[in-house]
């Protein structure tokens, strides 16, 4: 039995989700409340020593990185497969995910913390728990970006550079589409996968403005959402807690995220 530790908003942990559903495979899942810090804790730490989800055990394997979760499941459990089986169609493939590990992945939650997530810290803790919460944080450049989103919000230093990054992005998938229906090739793959939790919440974020003229870009995702892996991976998980937030949050930074993004 595939065990996954999980959260549901997690765009990472989405990424596995829907994985795991493409390939139909049963598995167990440990759902983590991120915000009461259960990742932090040293018997999670000696599994996934960053101290984030997802994490995955096979048979008493343990797996960290979504990146690599994903393409461990595709090699693993080759039916039916995720990536082209020509290597340039699973280089384009990996290009793709290469750009969320370097830097992409950092920026979406410069976008969420700065926009809508720093208002669930403050709801539950005072100024200085939250405080304390982020000098806790072990990579020393989270920490950094995780002070100025929850702390300064739309006035963060780093908000800015992550609208124009993702704004740059929604241009490439735009462009890569010209050619057929997905990001990597003729076939439905780990790439398209990989950009799916990121869609959503640019959606809820109420960020659509991106693709307006791009119009590629939201038919390619009405493509995603209209297969039986996005309910499974994403749909059945979205959380009611979050959601009116985010579009709350985000409705209300639109006018200065537009400007930002030039």
């Amino acid at each position: 039995m595939l065990q996954l530790y999980h959260n549901d908003m997690s765009t990472c942990a989405q990424k596995v989700r829907l994985t795991l559903a493409e390939k139909g495979l049963d598995w167990e899942g440990i759902h983590f409340n991120l915000r009461e810090g259960p990742q932090q804790r040293p018997d999670y730490l000696k599994l996934n020593p960053a101290g984030v989800v997802p994490t995955l055990i096979d048979d008493g394997r343990v797996l960290i990185e979504s990146t690599v979760i994903m393409e461990y499941l595709d090699d693993r459990f080759p039916d039916p497969p995720l990536r082209p089986a020509d290597p340039y169609g699973r280089t384009r493939v990996r290009l793709w995910m290469k750009q969320l590990d370097e830097g992409l992945h950092a920026m979406t939650g410069v976008l969420s913390s700065s926009i809508a997530f720093r208002y669930q810290h403050f709801a539950i803790k005072s100024e200085e728990e939250v405080r304390q919460t982020i000098e806790n944080i072990p990579d020393p450049g989270k920490r950094e970006r995780q002070r100025e989103n929850i702390l300064k919000g739309l006035d963060s230093k780093f908000l800015p550079g992550a609208v124009r990054r993702f704004d740059r992005l929604i241009g490439d998938i735009d462009a890569a589409l010209a050619d057929g229906d997905w990001l990597a090739g003729d076939a439905f793959s780990l790439a398209d996968i990989a950009y799916t939790p990121y869609m959503v919440r640019l959606t809820y974020l109420q960020m659509g403005w991106l693709w307006d003229a791009r119009p590629r870009v939201p038919e390619w995702f009405e493509r995603i959402q209209a297969r039986p892996s996005f309910k499974a991976g994403i749909g059945d998980w979205l959380n009611d807690k979050y959601l009116p937030l985010i579009a709350e949050k985000g409705a209300e930074a639109a006018g200065k995220l537009r400007a930002m993004a030039g």
